[in-house]
């Protein structure tokens, strides 16, 4: 159900952002076949290894091209995973927990976006999950234990991203068997994962020079390593995830700490099964939230693996039934679930008011949400599935308005295909080289090769002093303002041949002649 529910509407979907650069990975492996290292521009890309791009690889093969279908579908798998083993997790203690657990996690707009996307922040929070999953269950549910998973799950994580993909699931595992005080299994895993890590980065680095040689290596030794230690990819400060994560990870995480706090407040000494579950998820997060805050770089989206376990804490009061501090939650919980229809409802009206060419119309949505916060309304009598129908109502809101509205409107304004595809074929009905102006190769360049079918080579350029130096006759492709910027040079004086959106800015292409 999960599964079908993240991968809904999803096939011919023009790709844009960040998902760009996945796509051509894959659109390159399928054009010259698998490799470690993916490509851009026939050249092996040092930030990632190949193992997520040979995920969508495989599944393209069929089609005979990379579509959103395949490019997403790793991302909805994972997410998947996750709610079946968050449900298998927490069901055994309280079916209501469990469901309500799960809800919560779809209402945060991180995993809503992620999961209908190329994630694999997302893939390695499916790793992470079923490690802890596979490090619990023998103890708690007579399962079996069953190491040469967990190890390759380790060594999956590494090739998804890289050595915090490894580090990441130890230390949630490692946690556990802390706060279980199961020393022996703590320093024995401790140590064959740290054994595991440095053979992973190892086969890396001689992979690297391999295949690139000694400055490829070191690069990718900057990308992976260095780059996201001392901040050159971006600095955020120290307690950015305790504290961006409130908006970021709502309503999970801001639940879960008033949801802590509660329990730190009123719960007795003595731990019964579900509080000690609590327990683990709450040092599992804290572990990868401390981790993550010792490099510089910081993004929203790598604390993904801590959000099944503030679900689960966040939904925690369903499963206490004494209380005043635990019905307080719930009912502050209930009524956010409530008014979310009728909140979607009031932002899309505001939405089509600022984007009235997009938001054409809204009917069939507004009458979904309008049937949904009937049947919320309805249900407040029937106490007894009142929380799970609340929240099943809020998640589909939620969803279709995603799917049906934002997805569409976010695509048409950030289009790269029609523009693209107008300009390459005008390249091919005149032949001459195609440069790309003040688009950077590993930025704004991605999202224009994305859409052209076949192997190609632009030229780049950054400044007016080249573009001048260039032989003609040329195509040049270039953003409004740049355009702008060259009235009353030579080159400023080209009319433009195609002028367009792309990006959610205005481009022209320019026929650049002898």
């Amino acid at each position: 159900m999960a599964l079908l529910l993240f991968s809904a509407g999803v096939y011919q979907q023009t790709s844009i952002g960040f998902d760009s650069r996945f796509v051509l990975f894959a659109q390159e492996m399928l054009r010259h076949g698998p490799s470690f290292f993916p490509t851009t521009y026939g050249q092996p890309y040092a930030d990632y290894s190949a193992l997520s791009t040979l995920f969508v690889w495989l599944l393209s093969l069929p089609f005979g091209q990379v579509n959103s279908l395949t490019a997403w579908l790793p991302s909805a798998i994972s997410g998947a995973v996750i709610v079946t083993l968050m449900y298998r997790l927490v069901a055994p203690y309280s079916q209501r927990w469990a469901l309500l657990s799960i809800a919560l996690m779809l209402l945060t707009n991180t995993f809503v976006t992620e999961t209908r996307a190329v994630s694999l922040d997302l893939m390695l929070a499916a790793v992470a999950f079923s490690v802890f999953y596979l490090g619990y269950a023998p103890d708690h549910f007579a399962a079996k234990r069953r190491w040469w998973l967990i190890f390759a799950l380790l060594l999956l994580g590494f090739g998804i991203r890289g050595p915090i993909g490894l580090v990441i699931p130890t230390g949630m595992l490692c946690s556990y068997y802390m706060l279980n005080r199961q020393w022996q299994r703590l320093f024995g895993f401790g140590l064959v994962a740290a054994v595991l890590l440095a053979a992973c980065v190892g086969g890396l680095l001689w992979l690297a020079q391999t295949i690139g040689g000694p400055d490829f290596m070191h690069y990718v030794v900057r990308m992976q390593f260095m780059g996201r230690m001392d901040g050159s990819e971006g600095v955020s400060g120290s307690l950015y995830y305790f504290t961006g994560s409130v908006g970021n990870y709502a309503l999970a995480y801001p639940l879960a700490l008033l949801v802590l706090a509660a329990v730190w407040l009123t719960t007795p000494r003595q731990a019964g099964p579900a509080l000690r579950l609590l327990q683990y998820c709450t040092a599992a997060s804290l572990i990868v939230m401390v981790g993550l805050s010792i490099p510089q770089a910081k993004k929203a989206r790598y604390l993904l693996p801590i959000l099944p376990m503030a679900a689960i804490i966040a939904a925690y009061p369903f499963q206490v039934a004494q209380g005043r501090v635990s019905e307080w939650l719930r009912g502050l919980m209930q009524g956010l679930w409530l008014v979310v229809p009728v909140l979607l409802i009031g932002g899309l009206l505001v939405a089509q008011r600022r984007f009235p060419d997009e938001l054409t119309t809204l009917t069939s949505i507004l009458i979904i949400l309008g049937v949904l916060q009937v049947i919320a309304l309805a249900v407040l009598v029937r106490p007894r599935w009142r929380a799970q129908t609340l929240a099943f109502c809020a998640v589909l809101a939620l969803w279709s308005v995603y799917v049906l509205v934002f997805e569409p409107v976010e695509r048409q304004l950030y289009d790269t295909r029609t523009f693209s595809r107008a300009a390459f074929a005008l390249v091919q009905k005149d032949p001459a080289p195609l440069v790309l102006h003040a688009m950077g190769k590993d930025a704004k360049a991605i999202k224009f090769m994305v859409n052209i079918d076949e192997d190609f080579q632009p030229v780049f350029t950054e400044s007016t002093q080249e573009l001048e130096n260039l032989q003609r006759p040329a195509w040049l492709m270039m953003d409004e303002n740049d355009y702008r910027a060259l009235q009353g040079t030579p080159l400023g004086a080209l009319p433009p041949v195609l002028s367009g959106r792309f990006d959610k800015n205005d481009y022209v292409l320019l026929h650049y002649t002898l």
